[in-house]
Formats: C-alpha cells, structure tokens, sequence
C-alpha cells in the first residue's frame, strides 16, 4: 500500500448533513468516509459505512443528520508530527485513513492508504437456485426462476457478475428444479473469469438445507444469497462488518414501513393513555442475504430440508452473536409478477449504466 494525502474537503460535511447525503459522498467519492467539520473547518468526527449502518439499527433515518452517526473520537496525525509518525499511527491502529489536525483541530489534511489494485476475497459465496417459482407461474413452467430474463439476461447473470466485480471468485449454485438449465449455461464459471461447483438437491432443501450438502466443510466466513434478488448490495462492506462485530450469522435487513390507516388507542389498563393518529411504524425484514461463520454449517442438518430462519433461531436460543445490516442500496426481490414488471424497467438504470443514485437510500 501507499500512504498518500488527498483532497479532503471533497469528503467534509457539516453535523447536520443528512445520512443519506452522507451515503452518497461515500458512494461518490469510493474513499470509505467522510470527514464531519464546523464551519471554521475543526474536525468534529468521521464516519465509515458501517457507521451509517449502525445508526440506521439504533433507530436513525435516511433524514436524521450524520452527528448521529459520526464517530466523536477518531485516531487523527497532528501537523507538527512527522509522516512516519502517521503512518505508524495508522499500522498501529489498523487504519486506512487519518485526519491530520493543526493545533486548534482545523483540518489540514488527510492520509489515506491506497491498495493496490482492487481488493480480491477468497470467500464463497452460496447461490440458493432451487425454488420451483410457483409464485412466477407461467413463466417458470418450463424456465427456473433464476434464468428468467431481465433486460439483456438471465437474472443470475446479472447476480454472478455484480458479485464477481466486487472482487468474488469461488461460488457455489445449489440447484434443483430445471438445474440442468442453469448448469447448461454457466458451466464452470470460466467465462466470467470465475469458479462455480454445483450443489445437486435431490429434493427440495429449503433456503439452508443445501448447505449441509457440502462435500468438504468451509474454512472462512462466507456468504449465502438467494437466486431471485436483483441488488447493488456492497458484499464486501457486507463482510466486513460481520467480521469486525464477530458475529456467528450476519443478516441483511430492510427497512419496511406500514402505515396503520385509523386512530390507534395506546392503552393502559382501562384507560386510554395516548391516541396517535395513523402512525407510521418501522420494520427491518430479512432480505435474503446473510454472511455466515463456518461454525454455522454444523447446525445444519445432512440430508433433509432445513430453512435459514430455522439456523437464525438455533443461533439466537444459543446466545451466539447474529447481527443485522441495513440494505441502503438498491434491492429487489423477485417473488411475484408485478416485482418482475418492476425489475425490467429498473434494470437500465440501476444495471447498464453507472450512476450516482444507483444506492435506493430508501
């Protein structure tokens, strides 16, 4: 890596900044945070995706602002210190950037370690494919759901090379219904410069079951997707933050919001306490991707169907470490014929084109 200074007042924002400003910046910038200063430039935090996602959990919004967010004590590099002096602050603290401050912690800068190349992960990730897609009828008559055509291709494809850019290379399809399809056209992966082995449900597995079909047991954290989601999903923000939270299961959730159409009486005993006019209340659902540690696989049963929710629980009633991170980016989940209309016509632009507001940050 090089240590490197860079032009740091393209990545400040003001305490009352909104999240979802913040969020774009990062995505924008692609430098993983932002800088957070007052009006006379003194450094007030930092704030790093997995910031942003924690405080969406804690009960933020899209529209609170990034104090909320920010890291109040970040590790900084004082001007008057050297620049082996930074960089053995940041080796020390394991930190791919740092805010360098004069003495009336004005910001003066800021060091950041620049990889070289883009970042490659010998994790696996699993692809459940063997739904019949019932829901999708009649186009999954003859046609499993995963290869489905979404503007110019299967939406597997789309999903093996989204994944595949982020640095991805060893998969594993679990495939049942109309398998022969999918194998048919992906074969070993080479095309798309990547591996695929084949996991062969002799009957129908549930969204885990396939896991415990695994010829030889897994050595890293890895993660699990399901085989009708079109997504931006950051895989590797993904990983990260299961690996530095140490979670045994790591959930991505989105935010869902029902608002209730009458008055709803609050009450207390007999009486009523409080009358809140149609509130609006917030959910986080599963959205069918997980980051897993190997230890989970022992869960899983050999040989007969299982369901994620089924390990969630197992993990959850043994006190082990499952976590959840909020989807900001786009997702979709194709389950019925109006997501499918809803996928064709989001596919130019969240999928052929690069753009800012590809992330939903909604």
């Amino acid at each position: 890596m090089t240590t490197m200074p860079y032009e740091w007042n393209h990545i400040t924002v003001t305490p009352h900044t909104t999240i979802r400003e913040a969020l774009l910046n990062l995505d924008q910038s692609s430098m993983q945070i932002v800088l957070v200063a007052d009006a006379s430039g003194r450094l007030l935090g930092t704030v790093t995706d997995g910031d942003l996602r924690r405080a969406l959990l804690r009960g933020a919004t899209l529209e609170s602002p990034v104090q909320q967010a920010m890291n109040r004590e970040p590790c900084v590099g004082w001007q008057q210190e050297s620049p082996l002096v930074w960089r053995q602050r940041m080796q020390r603290n394991s930190l791919r950037h740092l805010p360098v401050l004069d003495r009336d912690r004005r910001l003066v800068d800021l060091i950041h370690d620049r990889p070289e190349g883009p970042v490659q992960w010998s994790n696996p990730v699993v692809l459940m494919l063997g739904g019949l897609g019932m829901r999708l009828r009649p186009l999954t008559q003859k046609v499993p759901k995963p290869m489905l055509m979404v503007g110019d291709k299967p939406i597997l494809e789309t999903i093996l090379e989204h994944v595949a850019e982020q640095g991805f290379s060893h998969f594993y399809f679990c495939i049942n219904y109309l398998g022969e399809m999918i194998q048919d056209h992906f074969g070993d992966g080479s095309r798309w410069g990547v591996q695929i082995e084949y996991i062969e449900e002799k009957q129908r597995m549930g969204t885990a079951g396939a896991l415990g079909l695994l010829e030889k047991p897994l050595e890293e954290d890895f993660l699990v997707m399901n085989g009708d989601l079109l997504t931006k999903v950051d895989l590797g923000a993904l990983l990260s933050f299961h690996q530095e939270h140490r979670h045994e299961a790591t959930v991505c959730v989105r935010e869902h919001q029902q608002q209730v159409p009458y008055g709803v009486m609050e009450m207390g005993g007999t009486r009523i306490t409080q009358l809140v006019e149609k509130p609006v209340y917030r959910y986080f659902v599963n959205a069918g991707i997980y980051a897993l540690s190997p230890r989970t696989l022992q869960h899983v049963p050999k040989n007969r169907p299982y369901d994620m929710p089924q390990l969630l629980n197992r993990l959850i009633m043994q006190q082990q470490a499952v976590g959840g991170f909020p989807l900001t980016e786009y997702w979709l989940d194709i389950g019925q014929l109006p997501d499918f209309k809803q996928a064709q016509a989001d596919f130019d632009l969240h999928f052929t084109r690069i753009a800012p507001e590809e992330k939903a940050y909604a």
